[in-house]
C-alpha cells in the first residue's frame, strides 16, 4: 500500500468504513530493509495512492 510518505506491505485484513486496516505489517523506505510493524496498521482510505497486489506464491 502507498501514501504520498511512506509505503507498507502487509495483509489488508478489514475494511471499516473510511478506513483500511492491516496486520502482518511492514513499514518500506528506499535503502532500507522492511521494518516490521507490531500490532494492525490503520489507514485512511483516502491517503492510499495505489495498492500493489502481488500473485500468489506457490503450488496450483
Amino acid at each position: 500500500m502507498n501514501l504520498a510518505d511512506k509505503a507498507f506491505s502487509g495483509i489488508l485484513w478489514a475494511k471499516r468504513g473510511p478506513l483500511l486496516v492491516l496486520r502482518d505489517t511492514a513499514l518500506l523506505e528506499a535503502g532500507r530493509e522492511p521494518q516490521p510493524v507490531d500490532g494492525e496498521v490503520i489507514v485512511e482510505r483516502t491517503r492510499v495512492e495505489f495498492i500493489q497486489v502481488l500473485a500468489a506464491k506457490g503450488g496450483g
